[in-house]
Order: structure tokens, then C-alpha cells, then sequence
């Protein structure tokens, strides 16, 4: 199900957990230095799984990392759309598209950490009631971009003679990447809204299948299926033997047990090994990689993945 008409673009997550604010800015800028085609902060105001870790909140962390890079792409896997009334975080998207030089990706999702939600006295609902939220910011956000004045009046959000000026850097305006596996609703939001999909790490082996009823979901809806990226939230962990390897995937997969899609998917061991297992997600079908390399990935593993193995796919 690979696509050969798009080129191979990799994404680095951003590791807010336990993190300085120092480390943060060494990490993007050696992320753009390697050649990374985009940089991914986690919307979260605690620390996951555990709400005790010092964790630096997602929209302000990078939004000054836009003034710390020049080139690299910059998106928030993802957004909750239950944080952000979505008027205003139109405003503030064009606002960060204009600060990075038109580098911005919105990336929005219907959240789903509740105990977050409840920690920090914000409102909760169904996950009908968040998908619906999401189908509605989605639009009004698009109209706010590039329609004015915008009156919008649905059941979740409603605006008058709205305005947003400057408009974003981007045309028409910046890409929408909506986050998330469900079939059913998810997928006909990305059908409808969505420039970028990601997928799940979890559902990674699933890929293949959650394409197809993309596919439906655009037929139904007559969109091109091609005019959609996909991408695929993986773990990653290389070294340079094979006992480095080992010990840097059992590290990630350790930290981070939610995302694994299993270790037959996560890209991960030698970079011979680590070629195979991208080539393996391309021809799932993705196009896009966005990769963490756990908590403290070192500067050295990502040196080595660069040049031995995002090479290959140039």
C-alpha cells in the first residue's frame, strides 16, 4: 500500500517530561541540524503515565522553539481540542504560522487523558460529545483561515462576524493533521478536514486495515484519498552492535509500553535492521515517521539513524 508519489519525511518527538528547558532547545536544533523534516510536541499538563513528572506545556514550548530553528516543520501530536477554544486557537495558529516563517502544522485530536481534564478543572465529555467537538473546530478553524467575516452557529461552538487577521504565511492555509484510530468517526473527520492522518502507535500492525476505511470514508465523501498524508506514530531505538541496540530498545520500550505497536513494528536494532523495519511501515503504507526515541534520547543515536538510516530513504 506503499505510495511512491510522496517522498519519505521523518519526525522527531519532543520529550517535555523531566526535560530542561535548555536540553529542549539543544534537541531541536540538532533535530533540524540532522536533517529531520519535523519536530512534535505532546499536548499534556501533566506527565504521562505519571502526573507528578515535570512536564513544559506544548503550544509555548514550541512556539519558542520556532525562534530557535530555521527550517524544520513544527506540529503538536496532538492538540486536545478540549484545551483551546478553537476561535481562538485559529488566531493563535496564524499567529505561530507567522513566528516560524510558515513552518506550523496544526495537529488536533479529541484528547483523552481524563484525569488531566479533571486535575486542571476543564470540562470532560463523552467521547461522542469530544469527537464532535473536533468535527466542528476542525471547520470553523478552516473557515477563520481563509473565509471573512465568519458567522458560525453549530451545536459545539459558535462565532459572529468573526475575523482573523493577518491570516496564517501558509496557502491556503496551514496543513490540518488530525490524530487518532478510531474507524467509524475519526476517520470520516480526517476524511473530511484532515491534510495529514497519524496514526497510533498502538495501532500500528492495524495500519493497512484503517487505510482502506479511510479510503471509504473519502469515496463516500468524493475526496481524493491521495490528497491525504499518512502518518505513523513508531518508537525507535538503534545502536551500532547488536547489544546496543538490544538494551536502547528494551529503554524505549520501558518508557514508553503505550505506544509500541510490538516489537516486531517499533524500528528499532541495528541500521541495516532499522532500514528494514521503516521500509516495512512505507510499505503499510505510511509516508511520514514520526519517531520517539524515548525519554533521553542521546544525541549519538540520533546521529546514527540519521546518517545510516534516513539517508537510505533520501
Amino acid at each position: 500500500m506503499s505510495n511512491p508519489r510522496r517522498p519519505i519525511r521523518f519526525g522527531l518527538a519532543l520529550n517535555q517530561i523531566r526535560s530542561t528547558w535548555e536540553e529542549l532547545v539543544a534537541f531541536a536544533r540538532d533535530a533540524e541540524r540532522l536533517g529531520f523534516d519535523s519536530l512534535w510536541a505532546i499536548d499534556h499538563v501533566v506527565g504521562v503515565p505519571d502526573p507528578s513528572e515535570p512536564i513544559f506545556e506544548g503550544w509555548t514550548a514550541l512556539s519558542a522553539l520556532a525562534t530557535a530553528t530555521e527550517r524544520i516543520r513544527l506540529g503538536h501530536q496532538v492538540l486536545c481540542v478540549g484545551f483551546r477554544h478553537p476561535p481562538l486557537l485559529a488566531k493563535m495558529a496564524a499567529t505561530l504560522d507567522h513566528a516560524s516563517g510558515g513552518r506550523f502544522i496544526l495537529g488536533l485530536g479529541a484528547g483523552w487523558n481524563e484525569a488531566e481534564f479533571k486535575k486542571y478543572g476543564l470540562s470532560f465529555p463523552s467521547i461522542g460529545t469530544r469527537l464532535n467537538q473536533l468535527d466542528e473546530a476542525l471547520a470553523l478553524i478552516r473557515k477563520l483561515w481563509t473565509e471573512e467575516p465568519v458567522s458560525y452557529f453549530g451545536e459545539q461552538f459558535q462565532v459572529e462576524d468573526a475575523h482573523c487577521r493577518p491570516r496564517p504565511v501558509q496557502e491556503p492555509h496551514p496543513p490540518i493533521l488530525v490524530g487518532g484510530s478510531g474507524e467509524k468517526v475519526l476517520l470520516r473527520i480526517v476524511a473530511e478536514h484532515a491534510d495529514i492522518w497519524n496514526n497510533m502507535g498502538w495501532a500500528h500492525g492495524l495500519l493497512p486495515q484503517k487505510i482502506e476505511v479511510l479510503h471509504k470514508h473519502c469515496e463516500s465523501l468524493k475526496r481524493d484519498p491521495a490528497e491525504i498524508e499518512i502518518s505513523q506514530q513508531l518508537l525507535a531505538a538503534i545502536g551500532e552492535t547488536e547489544t546496543e541496540a538490544r538494551v536502547a530498545t528494551e529503554r524505549v520500550c520501558a518508557e514508553l509500553p503505550f505506544l509500541s505497536g510490538g516489537p516486531d513494528l517499533i524500528v528499532a536494532g541495528r541500521p541495516a535492521q532499522c532500514v528494514e523495519r521503516v521500509q516495512k511501515t512505507i510499505d503499510m503504507g505510511a509516508t511520514t515517521l514520526i519517531l520517539s526515541f524515548g525519554r533521553r534520547p542521546t544525541l549519538e543515536s540520533l546521529e546514527l539513524f540519521a546518517t545510516e538510516v534516513m539517508s537510505h530513504f533520501r
